[in-house]
């Protein structure tokens, strides 16, 4: 394990007052970096400081602006960016850091080189169910420039394992959702009537990214297979590379006028009061925060039995929602054609998610949970040292 370089900044002690810094090398705002602020946010009312470090002119400096906390635009311009490791350092020891929090898979390479320069302990939160390759980099990363790897579900926890991650490196904290944050501002009524949905029709709401990984267009199939009397009426609040494509191939399918492509938003939770259920046929995925947000506030979810999502220990159980193989649309069709059908099964299931998010993935566990590591590892340093 490495231990802090001569010099560094005094190590935080457990009882005292915690500074840490988070870094997060994106230039866009997603889920991930959602969970970013949830954190910090809840660090912030535990009464850690944080520090935020991030690219220069990114959704994530301008967040931090917006919301009060200490921020330090730093250019991380590629995994080669040297200058960008040491511009990281400086701003490192200038904040007066006791632990690095890195965030992203740049963050965690250029980060942990500054975290190593700079004296400090470092962990990563890996969370993507991507397959950890076995070499000489995993070993670097997750052997000598970090302490430990969080994994925010067991499916991730389970890629990092095979990738050669030592056992004790890797510690699972799910990603979480703030309830309080996803009350609906507009009525269910007039949400619906602005998206040209009836009273008494039943809708589901996808959100995320319109990419391949989300298996939307398998939903569209699915929609296909429904008898056309009896089709539920879909909801796509996102954007991304695969739209147009989607659009086509609803026309193509002749569903088109069951399925609304909405663009991005910033209304989710007015789209969550106002839909019957949730689905989300994801090829991968690394938990589905997506799914814990419906589940919040009471929508049974439809969902792939995959990685974080509907896998053991995932964010979706057959107690809230009904699951299905990946790229399924035949299962797919069947499970939206039985939520459709059966409202009373669609309520028992939003009242059981909402109550397994409060007890599993409410963010005040989240950070009491990181907040126990933080101080865990700085123990173990000041044990080395």
């Amino acid at each position: 394990m490495m231990d802090p370089e001569p010099g560094s900044p005094a190590t935080g002690l457990p009882g005292a007052s915690l500074t840490i810094g988070h870094v997060d090398a994106e230039r866009g705002f997603s889920g991930g970096e959602k969970q970013v602020f949830l954190l910090v946010e809840g660090l912030r009312r535990a009464g850690l400081r944080n520090v935020i470090f991030c690219a220069p002119g990114s959704a994530t400096e301008e967040r931090a602006r917006e919301l009060d906390f200490e921020c330090i635009p730093v250019a991380m311009r590629n995994d080669l960016d040297g200058a960008g490791i040491l511009r990281l350092a400086r701003g490192f020891r200038t904040a007066g850091l006791d632990l690095v929090h890195l965030h992203t898979g740049r963050a965690t390479w250029l980060g942990g080189f500054a975290a190593r320069r700079a004296g400090l302990p470092a962990i990563t939160t890996r969370r993507q169910d991507r397959d950890q390759r076995p070499g000489w980099r995993t070993n670097l990363v997750y052997g000598r420039l970090t302490r430990r790897v969080v994994a925010i579900s067991p499916a991730v926890g389970a890629c990092l394992a095979a990738g050669g991650v030592p056992a004790e490196r890797i510690v699972e904290i799910a990603s979480t959702v703030d309830p309080a944050l996803l009350a609906a501002h507009a009525s269910r009524e007039d949400v619906r009537s602005r998206l040209g949905a009836d009273a008494d029709e039943f809708v589901f709401l996808a959100a995320g990214a319109l990419v391949a990984r989300k298996g939307l267009d398998v939903l569209l199939a699915a929609l296909a297979e429904l008898d056309p009397e009896r089709r539920p009426l879909i909801w796509i609040a996102g954007e991304g590379p695969e739209r147009s494509a989607l659009e086509a191939q609803a026309a193509t399918l002749e569903v088109s006028g069951h399925v609304r492509f909405l663009g991005s938003r910033d209304d989710i939770p007015d789209l969550l009061g106002a839909c019957d259920a949730f689905v989300m046929p994801s090829r991968r995925e690394g938990l589905g925060v997506a799914a814990l947000e419906a589940l919040a506030v009471g929508r049974a979810v439809v969902a792939s039995r995959i990685g974080g999502l509907g896998g053991p220990g995932g964010a979706v159980t057959e107690e809230c929602g009904l699951l299905v193989p990946a790229g399924d649309a035949q299962a797919l069709a069947a499970a939206l054609g039985r939520l459709a059908g059966d409202r009373a099964l669609t309520a028992s299931m939003g009242a059981a998610g909402a109550r397994r998010v409060q007890a599993h993935f409410h963010v005040d566990g989240m950070v009491a949970s990181y907040t126990q590591l933080y101080r865990e590892v700085l123990e173990e340093v000041r044990g080395a040292s």
